[in-house]
């Protein structure tokens, strides 16, 4: 399996998405639901935003992370300080786990990054037990991400590129509403419940916005990257303006809305 997601660095990742990954993880985990003594699968940890949340549940038999960049795996073995955690490599369309091996198994910001999303899905129904429970969360690039479009719509306005580039972020797999319950219930899940989950990024100043992407982190550093220099400074220039509004350089505050599904194992 390949993931859509561009990584170069996992501090890149942390400054990009890793800090607002944190603040959602806790709504997720309420969302999802946990138990004592339960197995837990993180499917496509990252850094460790979901893993290192889960672990504040002190009665958690073992948690379970996977994801298929080494990038991440390597960073957040290098956090882990907890022996019920374990970190592997692996693939969330294949996962090396036997059928109903875990109590839950849960994604945080995962599916949209996975061409074979349906697929993913069918691997966590797999590996849950009956009466265990699939869930997962992705951001709502089209209507639920005031910061990102900030920038996407403003690349879309410079170049046919930037067009192209904001129509494949704003339709990536499992954002539309209603799309992942529909592939929760095609993969035989039951009892599915579909919300949104809310937070809000918090940016010091535009530096603090601007770096991770100018390194070429994620789908929008990608897109920098293929730039010319001189296309590359216009671009800089124009999400400059549109992230300080006409104001004074400083702190600025995004909400971002996240769709999430849960389903049972029959």
């Amino acid at each position: 399996m390949t993931s859509s997601f561009t990584v170069h660095d996992a501090s890149g990742y942390e400054q990009l998405m890793g800090r607002w990954s944190r603040k959602l993880a806790p709504k997720f985990i309420d969302f999802a639901g946990l138990a004592p003594g339960e197995q837990i699968l993180d499917v496509g940890c990252g850094t460790g935003s979901l893993t290192f949340e889960l672990a504040k549940s002190a009665g958690l038999a073992a948690i379970t992370a996977i994801d298929f960049s080494p990038v991440f795996v390597e960073a957040a073995k290098r956090r882990n300080t907890d022996p019920r955690i374990e970190i592997k490599q692996a693939d969330a369309t294949a996962l090396p786990f036997a059928d109903n091996a875990f109590d839950r198994a849960l994604a945080l910001l995962v599916l949209h990054f996975v061409p074979e999303a349906g697929k993913a899905v069918a691997e966590m129904r797999r590996v849950t037990r009956p009466g265990g429970v699939v869930a997962a969360v992705v951001w709502d690039h089209l209507g639920g991400m005031a910061g990102m479009r900030m920038m996407i719509d403003t690349v879309a306005a410079l170049s046919e590129g930037g067009r192209q580039m904001r129509s494949r972020y704003c339709f990536q797999p499992m954002m539309q509403p209603g799309e992942m319950k529909r592939t929760f219930m095609e993969q035989g899940l039951a009892e599915m419940t579909e919300t949104e989950l809310m937070i809000r990024m918090d940016y010091q100043d535009f530096a603090d916005y601007w770096a991770p992407i100018s390194a070429g982190e994620g789908t929008l550093g990608k897109y920098m990257t293929t730039l010319e220099p001189a296309e590359r400074v216009r671009t800089e220039a124009a999400v400059r303006d549109a992230y300080q509004a006409g104001r004074p350089d400083g702190p600025r505050s995004f909400a971002n809305v996240a769709w999430a599904c849960r389903g049972v194992v029959p």
